[in-house]
This record gives structure tokens, C-alpha cells and sequence, in this order.
């Protein structure tokens, strides 16, 4: 682990940890890689098959698939080298979509091919989460982990746009090639981070991928406040994920407002987990992580409970603006409080049944929140959303220990 200065800014701190900075550069190029070549096979698929269940089967494929196999996915980097398990998750990701933008396959062989390269992605986001706490002192890692949702933000906030620059002079299979070359250099990339073998586990050899994910699955639901964390994280996703559908058809139908306006309001909450971020990075290391997730969790419900009552676009946007700091508090929060609560070798199970449970949260809130939506308006979908999301951060507060 690598010796800083107390205190130090992020960029300091990127600037000093040879390892984060390495961590922090190849989750920006693969980010904007991954947002690129997301926007091209959307193209491809509407342009292909037009239908719209078609793009909807493509983005079931990459958020929620991998969300069915996360104990597993967690496993593994608590199983194997980090390192190795990083390197090689962005190399298969390159492969994959390689193949994919040199043979633009029918949809069926499409979404097995995106399926996998999303699965791998669920093996690396534990992993790398789970290596953080090796890169830096346990005083900076609220700033590690600011840092790099600062830097993942950005890429996936301007990564649509570069897609957009990019499509007329290179097509589809262009920007799909460049995604796969992305995920090649930050393999590359990678290669700057120490080896980060496993915790000694005299169990490890003899115990099954399944029997250490169930081992995962059981450490949670035995410690009260990583139970709490957890359970608390997956059910404000599940209150709250409906705004993304909500918004659309608060700001057509009852709003009035043209198609620009929907743009902007979804493009609001980005804005606002941006300067989150870049607040955190600067002055995250004052503040108590427990504080932290529990007001992200209150400003991001609340920040939909008062979009109900909106009457502008603008008053919507401001709203929601405000909603992306509460999402970025809540992410450094969490991440930060796992990385302090749980041991080194149940990290990765931890961050990988954390991020499964999120995705299946928000698979939920769009099911549910659909449902809702059509029996209701979307200002009503908006109000018992963040309402519902306020009551479960109200539980979190009065049951996660000090």
C-alpha cells in the first residue's frame, strides 16, 4: 500500500497511488468504451428488427442477466488474484464485442454475446471495488471511491456524446470496434496494479464456487449492519428506479413540454452525481459515512417525492439535480463503510451480491413502477415512489448500528 499525505485531494492522490490511478484510468476508458458501443448496438437492434422489445430485450440482457448469477460473480475475485481477475475480465469484454462488430449477429446470438460480455463486466466490479482498500490507507478510501465514481460519471455522461461525434464517420461496427479496443487498454492499463492474491483460506481449495457464494450470502444475512447496508441500498432502488420512466412522461404529458425537456431532466440526476462527486473527492474526508449513506438515501427519495409536485421543467431539473448529489453520497457511502466493515477475503462476495441485489431492485421498481404508472399519472408514481423511499431510509437510520 502506498504512503500519502494526510489529507490529500483526490488528485493528489491519483497523483501519488500508482495503482488507483491505474484503477481509475482503465474504469474511465472501458466506461466510455462500454457507453459508445451501448449506443451503437441500440442503433443496430431498432435499425435491424424494429421493434422496440427488441432494444428492451438488449437492455435486459445487460443490466439484469447478470444481476441472476451475482453471489457467483462476487466468488470469484475473493477466490483469485484481483489482479488477474480484472486483466481478465477486460480482455474477455474485448473479445466479445470484437466478435460482435465484425459479424453484427441476428438478435439471438446479439444478446447471448452481450449477456456474457455484461457478466464479465459483474465479475470485475467487485473485484475491483475489493481492491481499493489494497491501494490506499484506510483514511482515503472515502476519496478513492469519489474519485472513481467522479471519473466512471464522466465517461458514461460524455461517452452517448461521443458515440454521436463518432457514428457518422465510423458506423456502427467503427464505434463498436473502438469499444473493443478499449477494453484492450485498460487491460493494459491494468497491468500497472500489484498482484492482490486471495486471503489464505485453508477451505478455498476444497470448497465449490457455490459453497463460497453461499458462504457470501450467509455473511450478510449474519451481520446486522452489512444486512442493513445492503437490504437498505437494494430497497430504495426499489422505490426509486421508476423515475427514469416517470420522468419521460411527466415531462410530455404533464408538463407539456417538448422532447428536448425530457433530455434534460433525464440528463439532470448525471449532472447532479458529477458535482457529488467532485464535492466528495474535495470534502468527503470530513464527513461520517453512516451521515453519508443515510442523507444520500433521503435526498435521493426525496428528490423524486418533490418532483411530483413540480410545475416547470425547470423546477423538475433542479429537483433532480439535487437527487444525483444524494446518489453520489450514497455510493461512496456504502462502498466506503463495506471496504471498512468487511474482511478482505468476503469483500468481493459482499460488493458482488450488493451490485446483483441493485440490479434486481431496479428490474423491480420498473415492473412495479410501470404498473403504476399506467393505473396513476406520473406525478402520483413520482410522489409514492419518494415517499416509499424516505420510509425505507427512516428504517436504515433506526436499525443500523452505531
Amino acid at each position: 500500500m502506498s504512503t500519502v499525505e494526510p489529507g490529500p485531494g483526490a488528485l493528489r492522490l491519483l497523483r501519488t497511488v500508482r495503482p488507483l490511478r491505474a484503477l481509475f484510468t482503465a474504469r474511465v476508458v472501458s466506461y466510455a468504451g462500454d457507453s459508445l458501443s451501448m449506443v451503437a448496438l441500440m442503433l443496430f437492434v431498432a435499425d435491424s428488427t424494429g421493434q422496440g422489445l427488441a432494444v428492451a430485450l438488449l437492455l435486459l440482457a445487460s443490466d439484469f442477466v447478470p444481476s441472476l448469477i451475482a453471489p457467483l460473480t462476487g466468488t470469484v475475485s475473493d477466490r483469485f488474484d484481483r489482479k488477474r481477475v480484472m486483466i481478465t475480465c477486460e480482455v474477455v469484454q474485448g473479445v466479445l464485442v470484437l466478435i460482435i462488430a465484425l459479424s453484427l449477429p441476428p438478435l439471438p446470438l446479439l444478446l447471448a454475446l452481450v449477456a456474457a460480455r455484461a457478466i464479465a463486466a459483474q465479475v470485475f466490479l467487485p473485484a475491483s471495488r475489493s481492491a481499493i482498500p489494497a491501494m490506499v490507507p484506510d483514511q482515503h478510501l472515502q476519496t478513492a471511491n469519489s474519485a472513481i465514481g467522479f471519473g466512471t460519471n464522466c465517461a458514461e455522461a460524455f461517452g452517448p456524446l461521443i458515440a454521436a461525434a463518432l457514428l457518422p464517420f465510423l458506423g456502427i461496427r467503427g464505434v463498436l470496434l473502438a469499444d473493443a479496443a478499449s477494453f484492450l487498454v485498460s487491460a493494459l492499463v491494468l497491468t500497472a496494479v500489484r498482484s492482490m492474491p486471495p486471503v489464505p483460506d485453508p477451505d478455498r481449495n476444497s470448497a465449490s464456487l457455490l459453497v463460497q457464494a453461499r458462504t457470501g450470502l450467509g455473511y450478510i444475512l449474519r451481520h446486522r449492519a452489512i444486512r442493513v447496508i445492503a437490504l437498505g441500498f437494494c430497497a430504495v432502488v426499489a422505490c426509486n428506479g421508476v423515475d427514469d420512466v416517470a420522468l419521460v412522461l411527466l415531462a410530455t404529458q404533464d408538463l407539456h413540454a417538448g422532447d428536448s425537456s425530457v433530455g434534460l431532466l433525464l440528463g439532470a440526476v448525471g449532472i447532479g452525481l458529477l458535482i457529488g462527486y467532485a464535492l466528495l473527492t474535495r470534502y468527503g474526508s470530513t464527513a461520517s459515512m453512516v451521515t453519508l449513506l443515510v442523507g444520500g438515501f433521503f435526498v435521493s427519495s426525496a428528490g423524486n417525492f418533490l418532483t411530483g409536485f413540480a410545475w416547470s421543467v425547470a423546477a423538475a431539473f433542479t429537483v433532480q439535480a439535487v437527487r444525483g448529489l444524494g446518489i453520489a453520497a450514497m455510493d461512496v457511502g456504502s462502498s466506503t463503510l463495506l471496504q471498512r466493515l468487511v474482511p478482505a477475503g468476503m469483500l468481493g462476495r459482499v460488493f458482488g451480491n450488493l451490485y446483483g441485489g441493485i440490479g434486481v431492485a431496479a428490474a423491480v421498481s420498473y415492473v412495479g413502477g410501470g404498473l403504476l404508472l399506467d393505473a396513476t399519472s406520473a406525478p402520483t408514481t413520482l410522489i409514492v415512489a419518494g415517499s416509499a423511499g424516505m420510509v425505507c431510509t427512516l428504517l436504515v437510520a433506526l436499525t443500523l448500528p452505531k
